[in-house]
């Protein structure tokens, strides 16, 4: 991202670019509209496949050549992408066996995106071809900053060559036939495999499926689809080596696992549409901004946003005057160096007709077009900000392992776990008292963090139960919540007694859990100085402790009188475990209460709860950003430093007060 960071002189801004929809004369007048609206970059041909190779083997480049030649003369740099995500209907056509076959049997037939086999050699031969022929022409353009490999990588298949390539993964994964069958437990109903051909892709079944076998087709897809980019991706490398090379990661994607597609790409991008008809949707995109952040500890690149509506809901609000500005800071704030947006111009036809644009069908005298154009020539305010990082001393697990096992597999007490909403539900709390905060897998370094919360982490493996041990030892203070800690790798669980994985750790043990029933509640009591009352629902364990204290315990119903929270010292640190699903206030305080027990201040303790507040930090400067989200509250922020609000053009010292809407980038004053 260095390279790019050179290249722009500044935050990247702009989007996908569609030239092939639109005349020749058209693009002429983007281009000047784009350097009014202070673009710099744009992101090209993505969905071109057709444009570009109308004929398998024919080639059409003359119409990007120009489009590559303009956009270079105004000084636009271009993220080139390889058009693979939506294949032409010759390549259908020709080969349909490329079309995905979906879980009950159906195919996924042309006309939508995404209608490819990840498995198919076919789809991924042809996939090669067009990138070969893209980098062969394109690697030594002037205009070339950055490759954009495919888009928004996704579909699952269920064809013939997906049992195939799933047999192949397994093998690699377990070596023979014995170590498979231990790991899916095949004794159980009789599933034991003789042979390699009667493994199969586990398409809809009439009865529950195999858990294990489940869990692994979940790894095996993201591994599939993973093996698309990098071929994507080597490819392009072979003519030119110092460009970034990246793909756009989803909001919550549950089909590929980004703690180990990040390690294949230069940095790390997202597309995010947060619905602006939800109060509080710019939560969810905190911890997805957070979660990019966290992924390769290093800026990262926000790739598309909408500039108001979107398409794809049933009611499509708009963004409201102000509100895409906010959260195009608010994404900086986290740690984008880029402020990129699904697309350019609105769309005449497709799907996306009236999917908002940075230039929408009413042209420059819209809203929308008044308030990109407006933010674009306000972005270099904060240039110096360009690079700087952040650091978090709480880190909150999110591991993709942990999902699929909770959610993705079925016979659990309860199936209807959620698990993005869960982690959401605790990292809340922390975000609306100003504390920083990173996302971190089973496999990260826990070493430079002070606290650790894990929601809900059904799944755990071998390497994370040492890791953690080595953590609240050192003198770490870990928040973990129920049902975690119950099976191992390949989803059998661990013995003796739930849960079997964290039993030494939280000090004791659960011997029944006990999902709750419609509308039923529970009282909580905790072991404080006021002896506090809370309510919890949905959930208890029958928790018993051993070498741990009772930090509360239920006042109503069966389990009235025993234990629903423990706290039991390991080392030097200690580890507080929830055994049910505690009121929002209540998690909260117990949270933030921990937080200032290990130590963690917040940025601005007493700024209002929708008031954002985030530090990016580079060599000698410190960046505070503020962003208000409330649409009708202004809100006054006593500041941690005196500096300049590099947007207002004014210093500030004390406080300052923000407008509904309002943002503020503080530079310290001795930074």
């Amino acid at each position: 991202m260095e390279a790019l960071r050179t290249r722009l002189g500044g935050f990247a801004f702009g989007g996908d670019y569609n030239p092939e929809q639109w005349d020749r004369a058209v693009w002429r007048e983007d281009v000047e509209l784009m350097r009014r609206a202070g673009v710099n970059i744009v992101t090209l041909g993505v969905f071109a496949w057709a444009s570009l190779e109308p004929e398998p083997g024919v080639f059409t480049f003359e119409w990007m050549d120009e489009v590559m030649d303009l956009l270079h003369s105004a000084g636009i740099a271009v993220d080139l992408a390889t058009p693979t995500m939506a294949p032409p209907a010759w390549l259908s056509q020709k080969w349909p066996e490329t079309l995905p076959v979906m879980a009950d049997g159906e195919t996924f037939g042309f006309g939508n995106r995404l209608h490819y086999d990840p498995s198919s050699p076919v789809y991924r031969e042809r996939a090669a071809i067009i990138t070969r022929a893209l980098a062969e022409r394109y690697s030594r353009h002037p205009a070339l900053a950055m490759w954009h490999i495919s888009n928004e990588y996704g579909p699952t298949a269920y064809n013939a060559e997906s049992s195939v390539s799933f047999r192949a993964w397994l093998q690699r994964e377990y070596g023979s036939l014995g170590a498979l069958n231990d790991a899916w437990y095949t004794r159980f109903w009789s599933q034991t495999y003789t042979d390699w051909a009667q493994v199969d892709v586990p398409a809809v079944p009439r009865s529950w499926m195999n858990p294990a076998r489940q869990l692994d087709f979940k790894r095996f897809v993201s591994d599939a689809l993973l093996e698309c980019f990098v071929a994507e991706r080597d490819i392009v490398r072979e003519y030119r080596d110092d460009l970034p090379v990246v793909t756009n990661f989803m909001r919550f994607y549950r089909n590929a696992d980004y703690w180990k597609w990040a390690r294949e790409e230069d940095a790390v991008a997202l597309d995010i549409y947060p619905n602006p008809g939800e109060e509080d949707s710019w939560v969810s995109a905190a911890l997805n901004f957070d979660l990019m952040r966290s992924l390769k500890g290093a800026p990262w690149v926000l790739m598309e946003q909408a500039a108001s509506a979107v398409s794809q809901w049933k009611v499509n609000n708009v963004k409201r005057p102000g509100m895409m500005r906010a959260g195009s800071y608010q994404a900086i704030a986290h740690g984008s160096d880029t402020v990129l947006y699904f697309q350019w111009r609105a769309s005449r036809g497709g799907h996306e007709r009236f999917h908002s644009a940075m230039l929408p069908h009413s042209g420059t005298a819209s809203r929308t077009w008044v308030e990109v154009e407006a933010f674009g020539n306000e972005l270099p305010l904060i240039k110096d900000a360009l690079g700087a990082t952040s650091r978090s001393d709480i880190a909150v697990l999110f591991d993709w392992d942990a999902w699929w096992a909770l959610t993705e597999t079925h016979g659990l007490p309860r199936n209807e776990f959620d698990y993005p909403q869960l982690v959401t539900d605790h990292y809340r709390p922390l975000l609306e008292a100003h504390h920083g905060v990173d996302l971190v897998s089973f496999d990260s370094d826990l070493s430079g963090y002070r606290m650790l919360v894990i929601p809900n982490a059904y799944l755990i493996t071998d390497r994370f139960i040492a890791e953690l041990t080595r953590f609240v030892e050192g003198g770490g203070v870990v928040v973990c919540s129920f049902f975690s800690g119950v099976v191992d790798e390949v989803n059998q669980v661990r013995q003796p007694a739930y849960p079997g994985g964290l039993r030494g750790l939280i000090g004791g043990y659960v011997d029944e859990y006990w999902p709750a029933r419609d509308a039923e509640t529970f009282g909580v009591r905790f072991d404080d100085d006021g002896g506090s009352e809370s309510t919890a629902d949905w959930w208890q364990d029958s928790l018993h402790a051993e070498s741990a204290s009772v930090r509360a315990v239920y006042t109503s119903g069966l389990l009235d009188g025993r234990a629903a929270v423990l706290e039991n010292a390991v080392g030097d640190g200690h580890v507080v475990y929830l055994g049910t699903r505690l009121e929002p206030a209540a998690l909260a305080r117990v949270l933030t209460g921990e937080a200032e027990r290990a130590g963690i201040r917040s940025l601005v303790p007493d700024a209002p709860a929708h008031v954002e507040a985030t530090l990016r930090e580079s060599a000698g400067a410190r960046f505070l950003f503020l962003v208000n989200h409330s649409e009708t509250d202004a809100a006054t922020v006593a500041l941690p430093f005196a500096g300049r609000d590099l947007l207002a053009g004014t210093d500030v010292e004390d406080a300052l007060t923000l407008a509904p809407l309002g943002v503020a980038v503080v530079r310290a004053q001795h930074s």
